[in-house]
């Protein structure tokens, strides 16, 4: 629906106050915050190829380098910094990356905001995924009237599943009414018993729903399938698991796990995620020493031939934030970008808008130099149409 842009204008001016929540799930202050099941159903109807193909076609290069990003709104808002970064990079997606208690009504005036900024010269049409990390605990990002207090990930995995999907069939609806149509969740790590107070970015924060795969993979996708129910796009993560390491990548850089192998037990939760039809997978910034001990997985060509080989992935591979993260502070903006593509993966956060301005810069300019680049963003970007088909987001899905 178009938005009048008397109204635009202010929900542009509208702040949400908050503590801050990185994309990947840490908060970046205290907060205020077995056999494969049966194919879920994506959160709209099927695809259809053609449509995302029509799409892509009236695009230009710009247009669809900039369908692989997530930019953060700073402080909740849509600021000038956002504005200009989508009209002139054209960002297809948006987060929020600080807890607002503001609620459905104040979330809502941003959302409507940033859609209104749908235009064929921005984004030829195509509408935003509009996301918030929405896991429950101290990872509830929305809060505030109209929106329910959430879980822990640990109370929530001693719920019967059925319950589970109720609750977040709910908890859905309350997103979309918001505006909110991507959601980054559920946390499919497993953090083995005895060792939750030792690791840092999941079992400190009880993000996780039990400790061996088979719970968190049951409620995980009870979690997913609640969410598909109320058209609420999901993200399985951290692949391939951030349940062993010590240090969170969000404030620690060499973040190591010296155990997981390509065939992990452990990985079992995010296959039966995968076999359930989730739509997106985020892929962590530590290293996997024992899969790939060159690089780090959101930069391994490893990783991501595994998720897309042996675990058949066909989705939408997202990398947590590249943007802002410790983990990767030495490494210029565009060299992330690029990595992260070439490795295989195709949808990019970043928490600021200032680094993503350089990374679709540098991901524009070798595209424009090597062909076979140019033929990897263009996979990427065809992969994210179709997702956001899937989600009534193009102008001939909706």
């Amino acid at each position: 629906m178009k938005i009048p842009l008397r109204a635009a204008a202010a929900a542009v001016a509208f702040f949400l106050a908050g503590c801050s929540s990185s994309v990947g799930g840490q908060p970046t202050t205290t907060p205020t915050s077995t056999s494969s099941p049966t194919p879920t159903p994506q959160p709209s109807p099927s695809p259809s190829v053609d449509c995302a193909d029509q799409v892509f076609s009236s695009m230009t290069e710009a247009q669809r380098v900039g369908q692989l990003f997530i930019v953060g709104l700073r402080d909740d808002r849509l600021g000038p910094a956002e504005i200009v970064g989508i009209k002139q990079h054209h960002f297809g997606s948006v987060s929020f990356i600080v807890t607002t208690t503001e609620g459905v009504a104040g979330v809502r005036l941003v959302a409507n905001a940033v859609q209104a900024l749908a235009t064929k010269a921005t984004t030829a049409r195509v509408r935003f995924y509009v996301a918030a990390n929405q896991e429950g605990g101290v990872i509830q990002a929305l809060q505030g009237a109209g929106f329910s207090r959430m879980p822990t990930a640990v109370d929530q995995g001693k719920l019967s599943t059925s319950t589970l999907q109720a609750d977040a069939r709910a908890w859905g609806k309350q997103l979309i009414a918001a505006g909110v149509n991507l959601n980054f969740a559920p946390v499919m790590d497993v953090v083995p018993a005895g060792t939750e107070s030792r690791n840092q970015p999941i079992g400190v924060l009880k993000r996780e729903y039990g400790s061996d795969p088979a719970t968190v993979g049951a409620h995980g996708v009870a979690f997913f399938r609640g969410m598909a129910k109320a058209r609420v796009t999901t993200t399985a993560k951290h692949f391939p698991g951030l349940g062993r390491v010590l240090g969170n990548t969000d404030f620690t850089a060499n973040v190591l796990d010296s155990v997981t192998t390509p065939n992990d037990p452990d990985l079992a939760s995010f296959r039966q995620a995968i076999d359930a039809g989730v739509p997106m997978v985020m892929v962590a910034l530590a290293l996997y020493e024992k899969i790939d001990p060159a690089h780090l997985a959101v930069f391994s060509p490893t990783v991501m031939k595994l998720l897309r080989g042996t675990y058949g992935f066909g989705g939408v591979i997202v990398s947590d934030d590249i943007g802002a993260a410790v983990a990767i502070s030495n490494i210029p903006p565009g060299t992330r970008a690029i990595d992260f593509l070439q490795a295989g993966g195709d949808l990019i956060i970043s928490k600021f808008v200032q680094p993503a301005d350089q990374m679709a810069d540098a991901v524009l300019a070798r595209a424009g130099t090597q062909p076979v680049f140019r033929s990897r963003v263009d996979d990427a970007a065809m992969r994210v149409l179709r997702a956001k088909e899937a989600s009534g987001l193009l102008p001939c899905s909706s």
